[in-house]
């Protein structure tokens, strides 16, 4: 008889789970499955929205688990104090099955443990699970990778696809074992944790996933191409954030895509979301293999942009503050809820680089600590896109206008009126460029300009040319 442990980390579900499947098809009549989530201290040093969100999905999988007979164990310490208490309770532990992350933080650990436990005679499954091709799987004639996406998504799309991975849960109920009063110290800590909920939204685990998933499916995909650049517009599917926490595998929302939508309601909508499914493995590729991202320039040349230092204007961008409408409604959705439309990011991370010069890395870094769905190698990715340092990025000439992205995705300032109360009674000739009013128009809509909502704080035709001099003048 031996133990098998599952070791969850961002894939929290228990369906189409590759570490899970295999575990559990791997149990022998007279083993036992043991389930178990490890705290970092790091992981908690402060607990933002991102972590709310991201520990009351463990809470789903955790009551979901229990419900099987399968409780989570939490361990709590730095990896090596975490698993020797584990391996002290557990003597008989003869294997561990997890899903081995291939970028950042999470592969340095993986790649320590797996190391540690063939030291300690354990044998260790670890498993590609959180995308659909893995960051090796696409590659060139030549072995080499991808840099630009266009032929990266042509090489993608002739590849098979994994199937779904199934799991018994009958199995689970049978071989399971609840240790939990072992393990005091995690489960004392994970109780603090739950303590500090805050984030009210329903939009939490694997239940929530499949729901919002089969309500994109059953009609807004077919306009998914149209829809999805309108902020005021429920026309995504929100899948981000589930994936972000593994309540939903991306083998399921390709293999459900293809098989539960009708092509000849709108082929096009379906094509534009498998292309975005394609994005994130691509920028997944990208960032294993130039792990050095995060801090630096993709394009070594624009790696001595000469980037303004303006702790003010970064303060009122973060804060919604800008001026700009529909700047200011993104940032303050983002500050509010964790989460900003996809075509808001680009406009935000296009304003903070090219409209005030200020560091991509400072937008990446709140970024990274706001978004429920934070990625790094997707958050990464799109902001050397936007800055116009990274792999197949926007052209330096190519300026978003803040204005005109306004005017063209939220015509009506339906988005705008949400977040900026203090516009509600701006009339819509004026919602994109408030500082435009008149001083009557001013009283008139009770929004007077430098007191109710700020001046805008540059001028976008002045900073786009001193962006594209900046850009074309940098030194090879």
């Amino acid at each position: 008889m031996g133990t098998k442990v599952v070791w969850f980390r961002r894939d929290l579900r228990l369906n189409d789970h590759t570490a899970l499947s295999r575990a559990v098809q791997d149990a022998g009549e007279d083993d036992q499955l043991l389930f178990i989530f490890h705290i970092h201290p790091k992981l908690i040093e402060e607990f933002t929205v991102r972590h709310d969100y991201f520990f009351q999905t463990v809470h789903s999988l955790d009551e979901a688990s229990d419900q099987l007979g399968a409780p989570l164990h939490f361990l709590y310490g730095d990896v090596d104090t975490a698993f020797k208490q584990l391996f002290n309770q557990m003597e008989d532990i003869d294997s561990i099955y997890f899903n081995y992350d291939e970028v950042g933080f999470g592969k340095e650990r993986d790649d320590y443990m797996i190391n540690w436990f063939k030291e300690q005679d354990i044998t260790v499954y670890s498993a590609i699970d959180h995308h659909i091709h893995s960051a090796k799987e696409v590659y060139k004639q030549d072995g080499s990778y991808y840099k630009v996406y266009s032929p990266y998504y042509k090489k993608w799309q002739q590849l098979d696809k994994p199937e779904i991975r199934s799991v018994d849960h009958m199995k689970i109920e049978h071989h399971a074992v609840d240790v939990r009063d072992r393990f005091k110290k995690g489960q004392n800590k994970w109780s603090s944790i739950k303590e500090q909920f805050e984030y009210a939204g329903k939009d939490v685990g694997e239940q929530a996933a499949l729901d919002r998933l089969d309500w994109f499916l059953d009609g807004v995909i077919y306009d998914y191409h149209k829809e999805r650049d309108f902020p005021a517009v429920d026309g995504t599917s929100l899948m981000s954030r589930f994936l972000k926490t593994g309540a939903v595998s991306p083998r399921t929302i390709y293999h459900k895509v293809q098989n539960e939508t009708d092509g000849r309601k709108g082929q096009q909508g379906i094509d534009t979301y498998i292309q975005e499914i394609a994005w994130r493995d691509f920028y997944n590729m990208i960032y294993h293999f130039y792990p050095n991202a995060r801090d630096k320039e993709m394009v070594e040349k624009y790696r001595g942009i000469d980037w303004n230092e303006d702790d003010e204007a970064m303060e009122r961008w973060k804060q919604g503050e800008t001026g700009f409408p529909l700047i200011d409604a993104a940032m303050r959705q983002l500050n509010e809820t964790g989460w900003m439309h996809n075509r808001l990011r680009m406009a935000v991370a296009s304003f903070l680089t090219k409209d005030l010069l200020l560091d991509w890395r400072l937008g990446e870094r709140y970024f990274r600590e706001r978004l429920i769905d934070y990625d790094p190698a997707s958050n990464i990715g799109g902001w050397q896109w936007a800055a116009s340092t990274g792999t197949d990025p926007v052209p330096y000439f190519r300026v978003f206008n803040p204005t005109r992205q306004s005017e063209r995705f939220d015509p009506h300032g339906r988005f705008i009126k949400q977040w900026l109360p203090e516009l509600e009674n701006v009339e819509k000739k004026y919602i994109h460029e408030p500082s435009k009013m008149s001083a009557d128009k001013q009283e008139q809509s009770n929004c007077i300009i430098g007191e109710d909502y700020p001046e805008p704080i540059v001028d976008h035709k002045t900073m786009r040319n001193k962006a594209i001099d900046r850009f074309k003048n940098v030194k090879d």
